[in-house]
């Protein structure tokens, strides 16, 4: 009876420990932003209507996670979500998620959002990801790169643009939607507007 017990034991040991190795720690979540200098005093004021971005292949409930959690990081900063027939500011959300393989390779869409590019009036081409983020190539991981693009309503203008990228171990916590999204917003918004054209890592506790 004992060595049963003992079985078990150092089985559930094992299990556990097998799951420790198979969700290593999350790295960095990679955010570049733009701003237009002119407009700063702009920026955290008014109202503002968060709405998915042109070219979206998914809105509605797919992309609501992340306009939530963008809409709570807005508030936070100043802003007051309202109508979009009340609105100063919009702010304009895309979010594409993918696999990414064991070889590092990336793979086709996950679930939500797969959208089209949101453009950069920063350098032209929207804003490129160039870092690499390092950690564990050995094992799949879901990648997020969420884009938000504030306009003044009345000019149209983009008075300010930020992409970041986030990619947990599949499977893990941090690659769930209502936390993935809770994670890259708040690193989108840190320390807002943030260094105009600077890309920077922002570690996940």
């Amino acid at each position: 009876m004992s060595q049963g017990r003992n079985f078990i034991f150092s089985a559930s040991i094992a299990v556990a420990l097998a799951g420790c190795v198979s969700t290593p720690a999350p790295g960095p979540v990679e955010v570049t932003r733009f701003h237009d200098a002119s407009a700063l005093d702009t920026l955290g004021r008014g109202t503002i209507f968060v709405q998915e971005a042109p070219g979206s292949e998914e809105a509605g409930l797919e992309l609501a996670p992340y306009k939530a959690a963008i809409a709570a990081e807005l508030t936070r900063l100043g802003y007051t979500e309202s109508t979009r027939s009340n609105a100063r500011s919009i702010a304009q959300v895309d979010v594409e998620r993918y696999a990414i393989g064991i070889d590092g390779d990336r793979r086709g869409p996950v679930s939500v959002g797969v959208g089209g590019s949101t453009g950069s009036y920063g350098s032209g081409v929207g804003i490129g990801i160039g870092i690499n983020l390092g950690g564990n190539q050995n094992r799949e991981r879901v990648g997020t790169e969420l884009s938000v693009m504030i306009r003044d309503v009345q000019t149209n203008q983009a008075v300010w643009e930020g992409r970041a990228r986030f990619e947990p171990a599949r499977g893990s916590e941090e690659a769930q939607v209502s936390t993935n999204a809770s994670i890259i917003a708040d690193a989108l918004f840190r320390e807002f507007p943030g260094g105009n054209g600077e890309t920077i890592e922002v570690e996940v506790p």
